[in-house]
């Protein structure tokens, strides 16, 4: 008895080949925003409508609850904050300065830290604020 078999051509599907695509897309984009650097302190942030982020390079500081500054997450006393800065600005003259301070942070440490900002020649300077909820 012979049995006609028919032969039939390899076909790839390329739908499980799109779906594997968007997977692994999807796991390289969040690998890197993983790798993303924070070069804060974590502080409670207050709210503003007018909130835009910064992309450029930039020299982080942070005015903590009790009006401690961190520069790039390095403790440092503010009579030497001037130094330091004035060293980054001439360093990289187009840099931001980018000031984050805790809502509950002294007053006087977040306007020496502008004083200070200004003072070193920063012409971008930046204040952090989280977005503020949708009105509802």
């Amino acid at each position: 008895m012979k049995l006609k078999l028919e032969r039939k051509n390899a076909r790839i599907e390329l739908i499980p080949l799109v779906d594997i695509i968007f997977l692994l897309l999807v796991f390289f984009i969040y690998s890197m925003l993983s790798m993303a650097v924070y070069r804060g302190i974590p502080v409670m942030l207050p709210q503003a409508e007018t909130v835009e982020s910064e992309k450029e390079q930039a020299v982080f500081i942070t005015v903590d609850k009790k009006g401690n500054v961190f520069v790039d997450k390095a403790f440092i006393d503010r009579n030497q904050l001037l130094g330091r800065l004035k060293r980054e600005q001439t360093a990289f003259p187009q840099k931001t300065a980018i000031i984050s301070a805790d809502g509950d942070a002294p007053y006087r440490a977040f306007v020496d830290v502008l004083d200070k900002v200004r003072l070193a020649g920063f012409k971008k300077v930046s204040m952090e604020a989280r977005p503020e909820k949708a009105h509802k």
